[in-house]
């Protein structure tokens, strides 16, 4: 009977008109309208001129009104042609493989019916002051940011969720701030602390720890391309590694995100730069050099340009002006000129375009061999004796010719030819197209200039452009990723996306008081972070309520706290932790772990040697990253391949990662080493060594369910490896560290599948 009902309420609504006049809720163009025009009209009727048909815009309001009539909307042009069902007049038309839903006719026909207003794009104007909101009988919110998403969770009529608990929080926000988890015995201090906020406490002394800059860079190197080798088929070494140094050492000092970008972007364009601020400008070199013989510079040269100007319209903007190198925007108002005048910006670096053989290509500096000695907490300055710094002179190496390569005590930086390059539009965005009847001046596109600002023309002025208060995008962009890194999803889902083709922000009122805050701030990254952690919105407790999965599955309205699986880095430096493996060295050339045999052998005739001792041991930001073949372990959990800017990596769930954590080198060692820290301190207690591994793993004491499966775990464990000595002695032996042989053979090996198990529990493996 239910089954019919719901058969005759689907009729009864696929019979119901695709319009109706007395339909009084207000549409918000932003919101309602412009997704559905952007995804079915914009690339006909949208900002690029070469697809533009009839010389209609409707990205537009003055082109769009020719067709609206809002006056009369019974005689609205587009209304007609998006109702008809005349191939020959409908809107989208039926070779465009594009169609309106009836309900995105509905709420077409109803915008037109209330006037047809128009707005820019949301993310194209300045952040507004918002105030949080004043909700009556408020006893939940701890700040704005709770007081915005409650605001929210009211009018869905939903409840937040209750706090995690003391563990589980203490353990997500250890994860969230340094990729690892607290031990025991920094759990059980934070468990004991009575002053009045540990977990402000907590949040302090994680981000003054050295393991703080090392986790928020892994994101940083992912979205800037970092990598140790060159790309492409002879994927030539590098050494870059002085540059990654400098993002976690800037991170550890809480350097202001507006100098930590600057410095990077135009460093070497400073007033009597600093080596470090030569150093940060590394960040424009990390993009893919092609060395293949044969290769024409100047194309390659132009590779190199287009993927600073993506990675900046990326990483600082938030925008895919990528689109527009071969024609215009179709989406957003950037056209092809407009792009062009961003890459003129990056087009004067002295440098040749082919890669040399192995090694760093022009130009480069000289570091001291004191670098890697540096602390991250010294604030030195070194000024350099005159980006021995080999500014692509002539005599040691030029640029503008072929290249000699630099040697492991090199770094490549951004340097500025004396002479700026001419700069053409390149039809098609072919590098030997230019349109030379029209030489290009750098500049920024008109959708995104600032009142009372001077034209940014050059590269440092262009990275000052990006933090006036009044830029749309900076600030949005910055807090966006912030919140991305400790809920998975940003406020706006799309994070390398804010134009029209993105998400629009599930909060924005939140979205640009967070903006602005930023900038309040003085762009203090660590102060919005602290923020955020400190809400209730983000001490809420994991837990997925029948209510929630069936109307917010994807936690979108933040009714409860954040949970996923742990990205790659973090996974594995968790299993070296744990274990006591862990070696907490900062800095230096990135390293050469375990990996499957024969690795490199398909690309070349380099075999992977692999490296020994405390090398194997360090954490994964320094795992040797070779572009054509990156670390597997890594790749399986959906780590960025270097190759390009990527700021947002989805989450799969597949067999391989599965048997990577059970079956890995690294893996099963750190369960075997874990398997000796559980032994030795339960005297060989099966019961206590249990325990022990809990808190070790997961950071609590077992149910007592989960005590008795792992005993009985334990006994059948240490029955099979009593009868079969071998098959033990083979697994305690796996791996380079030494083992203790005071634990005997059978026991070890059946504690060894213990702390595996632990290791793989769905708790461990995830931010809960």
């Amino acid at each position: 009977m239910l089954r019919m009902i719901r058969i005759v309420a689907c009729l009864l609504v696929s019979m119901t008109p695709v319009y109706s006049w007395g339909d009084e809720r207000t549409l918000d163009f932003n919101r309602d309208i412009r997704p559905i025009l952007s995804e079915n009209c914009f690339h006909c009727h949208g900002p690029d001129t070469a697809t533009r048909q009839a010389d209609l815009r409707l990205d537009q309001a003055d082109s769009a009104k020719t067709v609206l009539d809002a006056n009369s909307p019974e005689s609205s042009e587009l209304l007609r042609r998006i109702l008809s069902t005349d191939p020959d007049e409908q809107m989208p038309p039926p070779e465009s493989l594009k169609k309106l839903a009836s309900e995105e006719r509905k709420v077409l026909t109803n915008w037109i019916q209330q006037g047809g207003s128009f707005e820019g794009h949301w993310s194209f104007s300045a952040p507004g002051k918002k105030s949080p909101p004043d909700l009556d009988g408020d006893h939940w919110s701890k700040g704005a940011i709770d007081q915005f998403i409650l605001s929210k969770l009211r009018t869905e009529k939903i409840l937040p969720s209750p706090p995690a608990k003391p563990q589980t929080l203490a353990r997500r926000i250890a994860l969230d701030l340094t990729g690892i988890p607290l031990n025991a015995e920094e759990m059980e201090a934070f468990l004991a602390d009575q002053s009045e906020s540990p977990l402000e406490a907590l949040i302090d002394r994680l981000m003054s720890s050295p393991r703080y800059g090392e986790h928020m860079a892994i994101r940083w190197l992912e979205a800037s391309r970092y990598a140790d080798t060159d790309g492409y088929q002879n994927d030539r070494y590098r050494y870059q590694h002085v540059w990654r140094d400098w993002v976690i050492e800037a991170f550890n000092e809480n350097k202001p995100y507006d100098q930590f970008a600057i410095e990077q972007i135009a460093g070497d364009m400073l007033p009597n730069a600093t080596l470090r601020q030569q150093i940060a400008t590394g960040f424009g070199r990390n993009h893919r050099i092609n060395s293949e013989d044969g290769s024409i510079p100047e194309e390659w040269r132009t590779e190199n340009v287009v993927d600073r100007v993506d990675t900046f319209g990326t990483i600082f903007l938030g925008l895919t002006i990528g689109c527009a190198r071969c024609h215009d925007h179709k989406y957003d108002p950037i056209s092809q000129r407009e792009y062009y005048q961003f890459f003129a910006y990056f087009n004067n670096v002295a440098e040749w375009g082919v890669g040399p053989n192995n090694g760093n290509s022009p130009p480069f500096i000289e570091v001291p061999a004191s670098w890697p000695n540096l602390r991250p907490h010294e604030n030195k300055l070194i000024t350099p004796d005159p980006v021995k710094l080999r500014n692509a002179r002539a005599d040691q190496g030029n640029g503008l010719k072929r290249p000699q390569a630099g040697s492991p005590s090199t770094l490549m930086v951004m340097h500025e030819l004396a002479e700026p390059r001419e700069t053409f539009v390149l039809q098609r965005g072919q590098y030997n197209m230019p349109d030379r009847s029209s030489p290009i001046s750098p500049g920024v596109p008109l959708s995104l200039k600032l009142p009372k600002q001077d034209h940014p023309t050059n590269r440092l002025d262009l990275a000052r452009w990006l933090f006036d208060p009044s830029h749309p995008l900076t600030a949005r962009v910055a807090v966006n990723r912030i919140w991305q890194q400790f809920f998975s999803t940003g406020l706006v889902e799309t994070s390398e996306n804010f134009g029209s083709q993105g998400s629009p922000p599930t909060h924005p009122d939140l979205l640009d008081w967070l903006a602005l805050e930023l900038i309040r701030n003085d762009w203090n990254i660590q102060a919005i972070q602290k923020q955020i952690l400190m809400s209730r919105t983000y001490q809420q407790s994991s837990q997925v309520r029948e209510d929630l999965l069936e109307r917010d599955p994807h936690n979108q309205l933040y009714a409860r706290g954040p949970r996923h699986r742990l990205p790659a880095f973090t996974l594995r430096d968790q299993a070296l932790a744990v274990s006591g493996l862990l070696v907490e060295e900062i800095g230096g050339p990135s390293t050469k772990p375990y990996m499957p045999p024969k690795i490199w052998k398909s690309i070349s005739n380099n075999n992977y040697k692999q490296d020994k001792g405390s090398k194997l041991y360090r954490r994964s930001l320094y795992t040797y990253w070779r572009r054509t073949i990156p670390p597997p372990t890594m790749m399986n959990f959906n780590a960025a391949a270097r190759e390009v800017c990527v700021v947002r990596t989805e989450t799969t769930n597949t067999p391989l990662q599965a048997l990577t954590l059970m079956n890995n080198k690294l893996f099963i060692e750190a369960a075997r080493c874990m398997a000796e820290k559980m032994w030795l301190a339960a005297g060989g207690e099966p019961n206590l060594a249990i325990r022990e591994g809990y808190r070790l793993s997961v950071g609590r004491d077992p149910s007592t369910q989960e005590l008795e499966i792992m005993e009985e775990s334990h006994a059948r464990f240490f029955s099979h490896f009593k009868t079969n000595p071998d098959e033990a002695r083979q697994l305690v032996a796996v791996g380079e560290a030494q083992r203790n042989d005071t634990i005997p053979v059978p026991e070890h090996a059946a504690m060894t599948m213990l702390a595996n198990v632990l290791l793989n529990l769905d708790e461990a493996i995830s931010k809960e």
